[in-house]
């Protein structure tokens, strides 16, 4: 066997045994990439790396493969990204810490100087790993003033509530799908690429990557623009077929197309440049090992992870059999009125959704969700969980002023009805309404052994309810989101 056979025989074990660890994390971000139309040009992107690679061999073979010692701390570093993921139930920090320490495997076992001649091939596949949605109320947003902007230039009267527009034509919601995120995401993609291939400097590759990603955000919004001006002369609904048509199979090459015909002038790399070089390469390896004692510690590492979440996550505690809710002062308990509401609490060990009227005749409704612990499936914070639920006809539409530092923001149903709500969590005994800080307190609750229950606490109104004003008189009222929160898990 020779010599890079005996390498590239490590790299293979040791990546088959980082796969089968954490093969739950793999599974579930190659069926991101199969299924969510956000992140299908991952699916082009993996041969794409293989091409980048091929690209080097022949000018890599010579070279003299190694197991380096300091990659072991790269796949240590992996696997603590990898653990504080599991431990905050968040799937962008599991993921991203496997494919780190599959980028540590390759370091480890061919060494120090290869992965510099592979630097760029490893680098882009972090851009596997699915990110990017947490983007999409931002660009919701700024898609729609963008759109109004145009709409007031073009003489089209229109009015916009959040994410929702007006005009003579019909309703128009800027939904998470007309944001442009998986054109966004992969429009960076793209333009890394072909900034590696068509740049050597480092300054142009970083203008370009900008101003593409610059210019898909701006296409988004004149396609929705475009929408609503096609409705004023066709109506409608052909504007909608329209719209599909050219959104899913035309825009994003048009896009690409515009962008390197206007950055073509500004080229600087030959077409016949080489990939990589080699010339700084040479010289002795430093921090060389054999594979008798590397190999054993770099198998241990990501068993010692992955050994580890399964010992301290596994925690849970016991709710109140019956969660309750007091009426403060001036209000009092009434059945549902008016747009039905249900919050989404995927996973609840505990359910509860009351309704609350005052003396001057507004209505508020709380909910609550209660978890014995927060796992995979049933954590307080995770798309689609919370006030709105995407199965539902409610849709986000604009954030609001913090009601006590909850997440407080506006919905809307179809009529138009809109309805505020405010939401806080509870984790570890940490009341919030900061979606990270909530992951946070989560991640030291299953780390260092605090409480591993968690509430999410939902008290919305609609506007012509009281709205925004009656939440606020209503938590006062009640002593606070954490009065209500602790009488909520008070055992009775």
């Amino acid at each position: 066997m020779s010599l890079w056979q005996r390498h590239l025989g490590a790299l293979a074990l040791l990546s088959a045994a980082i796969l089968a660890i954490f093969w739950r994390d793999a599974a579930d971000m190659a069926g991101i990439w199969w299924h969510s139309s956000t992140f299908t040009h991952c699916l082009l992107m993996v041969p794409m790396i293989g091409w980048l690679v091929s690209q080097r061999t022949a000018m890599l073979r010579p070279l003299t493969p190694v197991f380096w010692w300091p990659a072991l701390a790269w796949m240590a570093g992996a696997g603590l990204v990898w653990l504080v993921g599991e431990a905050a139930g968040v799937g962008l920090f599991r993921q991203l810490g496997v494919v780190l320490m599959l980028q540590g495997v390759v370091a480890a076992t061919l060494g120090e100087k290869l992965v510099r001649g592979l630097l760029f091939p490893l680098a882009y596949a972090l851009l596997l790993v699915p990110f990017g949605e947490e983007l999409v109320p931002l660009l919701q947003t700024l898609t729609a003033h963008i759109s109004m902007a145009l709409l007031h230039l073009s003489g089209i009267p229109a009015k916009m509530e959040g994410v929702f527009i007006t005009t003579p034509a019909g309703f128009f919601e800027v939904a998470e799908a007309c944001s442009g995120v998986n054109f966004l995401v992969a429009m960076l993609a793209y333009a890394v690429f072909a900034a590696h291939l068509c740049f050597r400097s480092w300054t142009r590759r970083i203008v370009f990557v900008v101003l593409a990603l610059a210019t898909t955000i701006l296409a988004n919004a004149l396609r929705a623009y475009g929408t609503m001006v096609a409705a004023e002369i066709w109506g409608i609904e052909a504007a909608g077929g329209i719209d599909h048509i050219f959104y899913g199979w035309i825009f994003f090459g048009v896009v690409i197309v515009i962008v390197m015909l206007v950055a073509r002038r500004w080229f600087d790399r030959p077409a016949n440049d080489v990939a990589v070089d080699v010339s700084g390469l040479g010289g002795a390896p430093r921090f060389v090992g054999s594979a008798k004692a590397l190999m054993p510690v770099a198998l241990a590492i990501p068993l010692l992870f992955g050994g580890w979440a399964m010992l301290v996550g596994g925690r849970s505690a016991p709710l109140p059999a019956t969660m309750t809710v007091e009426a403060p002062r001036g209000w009092s308990e009434v059945g549902a009125e008016g747009i039905a509401w249900t919050p989404r609490f995927d996973g609840a060990d505990q359910r509860l959704l009351r309704h609350f009227i005052d003396t001057k005749s507004r209505r508020i409704t709380v909910a609550i969700g209660g978890y014995e612990r927060q796992a995979e499936g049933r954590e307080v914070v995770a798309f689609g969980q919370g006030a709105i639920d995407p199965d539902s006809k409610w849709a986000w539409s604009a954030p609001l002023p913090a009601i006590e530092g909850a997440k407080t923001e506006r919905l809307l149903h179809p009529g138009p009805v809109l309805r505020d709500a405010a939401t806080w969590y509870v984790v570890g005994g940490t009341v919030t309404g900061d979606p990270r800080r909530a992951k946070l307190a989560g991640l030291e609750a299953r780390l260092l052994g605090g409480d591993p229950r968690a509430l999410s606490l939902i008290i919305s109104s609609e506007t012509g309810q009281g709205g925004r004003n009656a939440i606020e008189d209503f938590v006062s009222a009640s002593g606070g989101a954490k009065a209500m929160a602790d009488r909520a898990l008070k055992t009775r």
